[in-house]
């Protein structure tokens, strides 16, 4: 990650490698719950900042979440592309239907 910061500024990934699943849908399949969360846990292990945010739905109406990963201490750069992607998008406000 250090050296691809040399480089670029921001990472962006999906947060998930799925989309989000129903309430208790996983419950039962402790390795999956696990899976989901596989893409997040490398900010942590890098020392490096991340954020989730709304970046659309399914064709189900599952929310999809796009990760934004910075360098060390790059909390306000990450936090700045941030709020552009949202300043550009309307995904924060919408919810799925119930």
């Amino acid at each position: 990650f250090l050296l691809a910061f040399n480089d670029i500024d921001i990472i962006v990934s999906p947060t998930s490698p799925t989309a989000a699943f129903k309430i208790g849908e996983k419950v039962d399949d402790p390795l999956q719950m696990y899976l989901s969360d596989i893409y997040t846990i490398s900010a942590n292990l890098a020392s490096i900042c991340g954020i989730s945010i709304p970046c659309g739905f399914t064709s189900g109406n599952l929310p999809i979440g796009l990760q934004l990963l910075g360098r060390p201490f790059g909390e306000e750069q990450l936090l700045q592309a941030a709020h552009s992607f949202e300043q550009a998008t309307d995904w924060h406000t919408r919810y799925p239907p119930i």
